[in-house]
């Protein structure tokens, strides 16, 4: 037996007086309803209604039940109410994973523009450049640049990594750009160093239909790719970096993209969740809101005109 349900039958049957009244409102038939409270009285061993043809009261026993179970009815019911009312409100709490990797660059901007719009959200944001479990890190939306995650939670791409070797001109004007790939042996690189295995990541590069991946020597590594970027920009190094974060210092001059021939393009940044029909209406708000901000932005990568452009541009 549905001891809660039974309670709540007996309660409506108290209040109404008939048990087929009660059956309508609790939306089930009048034997039903019957056999929930004959069930209930049984379980109890006493009698709650005095019954008649016509009509039901309390006993005394009945009356105790009820007082006592108000109370806790009227706040399950508040507690159903207001949870139905998330599903329909853009309010409360919004937790968020993301890597530090694309929070400055690619995020941040966005975020605090949803967070305008909906001042009523409380956004909890966790930079952290591990890949975050939904369910066991208790977050609502997630974020990740490379392969779509695995584990049943629903991924949505957003736009293509290409990983560009760029330096900055001034780097340039001192040390010359490098025409091919093992010119890199000759010049400072940086490298940028895993968050998950600590070790430092490979370039890589195509050549032909292959994707080649060489150990570049660093003479400035870091665990930080914004702090990468920022060295790439004071001219101190060059480096391969994320389209997300070289895209709009490309095309503002800051940065000149080299060996882009062998340029590559495997990955992407994604948006992941857990099924849309479980979210309450603030996190479906806020997903279809990235997802139209940031899909398919060309503020984060080269187009491929761009590309051909910076080829014919490229020392020979």
């Amino acid at each position: 037996m549905n001891e809660v349900r039974a309670i709540s039958i007996f309660a409506r049957a108290a209040v109404l007086g008939n048990l087929r009244r009660a059956a309508v409102d609790q939306g089930i038939s009048p034997q039903a309803a019957s056999h929930a409270v004959m069930q209930l009285e049984k379980t109890l061993g006493v009698r709650l209604f005095h019954r008649t043809t016509r009509k039901l009261s309390l006993t005394e026993e009945g009356e105790r039940l009820l007082q006592g179970v108000e109370p806790a009815l009227a706040m399950l019911s508040s507690a159903i109410a207001d949870t139905r009312r998330a599903k329909e409100d853009i309010a409360g709490p919004l937790r968020i994973s993301a890597p530090k990797a694309l929070g400055r660059a690619m995020l941040w901007p966005s975020i605090t523009e949803f967070a305008a719009l909906y001042p009523d959200v409380q956004i909890d944001i966790r930079f952290d450049d591990h890949f975050t479990d939904l369910v066991e890190e208790r977050a609502d939306v997630g974020f990740r640049g490379g392969s779509p995650p695995a584990g049943g939670a629903i991924a949505r791409r957003l736009v293509p990594i290409q990983l560009i070797v760029c330096a900055a001109p001034a780097y340039i004007e001192r040390h010359g750009a490098p025409r091919v790939i093992d010119d890199l042996a000759a010049h400072r690189c940086t490298g940028y160093r895993r968050a998950n295995t600590g070790k430092q990541a490979p370039w890589e590069f195509m050549i032909g239909d292959e994707i080649v991946y060489r150990e570049i020597a660093a003479a400035l590594c870091t665990n930080d790719i914004d702090t990468e970027a920022d060295a790439v920009l004071a001219g101190l190094a060059i480096g391969q970096l994320g389209s997300f974060s070289a895209a709009t210092h490309i095309r503002a001059g800051r940065l000149v993209p080299l060996l882009t021939a062998h340029l590559t393009q495997r990955e992407s940044v994604y948006i992941y969740y857990r099924h849309r029909t479980e979210q309450p209406l603030r996190v479906r708000t806020f997903i279809d809101f990235m997802v139209g901000k940031l899909a398919d932005d060309r503020t984060f990568f080269l187009t491929p005109a761009e590309l051909r452009a910076f080829q014919r541009l490229a020392p020979k």
